[in-house]
């Protein structure tokens, strides 16, 4: 397991995970951030900007990159669908997620990366939490969203296996502080309450 995907499962608490994840981002953008992207100058420390870098030549300001990504949890009455990705440890299963292209709504992003990884269509797709994802620099917005038609099929790429899953026989999930985690226990949650 790659070391800051093992430093933050072994997170104490939401406060510590989020603080682990802010270094690790930081930590890589200014390993990157060298050269100005206007006019290839040098990038220097801002002098009042804590986390912000001004190039010597041009003066423009650089901030450290956030990519918006989403991150869904389908479900299908009582069950929940979970993926095994192709970057996972054997067993272990997630939430489906992925990047917000140029022109497009976070509703629009979930549609199309559920269809785009697994093919079925959704519907009642519901905003619920975000999270920093150090990934390497992504905000993940999590929601929730109802299957509507299709077969799943797994795109055989990013997803190699993808199922329905009841929620008192889940697999291998997904650290304890992750949205994605998270997002699988207020389903359970709300589903065992009954």
């Amino acid at each position: 397991m790659d070391p800051l995907r093992e430093s933050l499962s072994q997170a104490k608490n939401e406060v510590e995970y989020a603080e682990l994840s802010r270094k690790a981002q930081l930590n890589r953008w200014e390993q990157h951030a060298k050269y100005c992207c206007i006019c290839s100058g040098d990038l220097e420390p801002h002098p009042i900007e804590i986390i912000a870098r001004q190039c010597s030549a041009c003066g423009h300001i650089h901030y450290p990159p956030i990519s918006p990504c989403i991150i869904v949890l389908v479900t299908h009455g009582d069950l929940c669908l979970l993926a095994h990705a192709s970057k996972y440890p054997a067993g272990r299963y997630s939430t489906l997620a992925g990047f917000i292209e140029p022109g497009e709504s976070a509703e629009q992003a979930v549609a199309r990366e559920v269809k785009e990884e697994v093919g079925i269509d959704i519907c009642n797709i519901r905003y619920v939490k975000s999270q920093s994802w150090p990934f390497p620099h992504s905000l993940m917005l999590g929601y929730f969203a109802d299957y509507l038609s299709g077969e799943i099929i797994p795109d055989g790429e990013e997803i190699l296996e993808a199922r329905w899953f009841d929620p008192n026989d889940l697999p291998d999930l997904p650290p304890e502080f992750s949205i994605s985690r998270q997002l699988i226990e207020a389903f359970v949650q709300q589903k065992t309450a009954r």
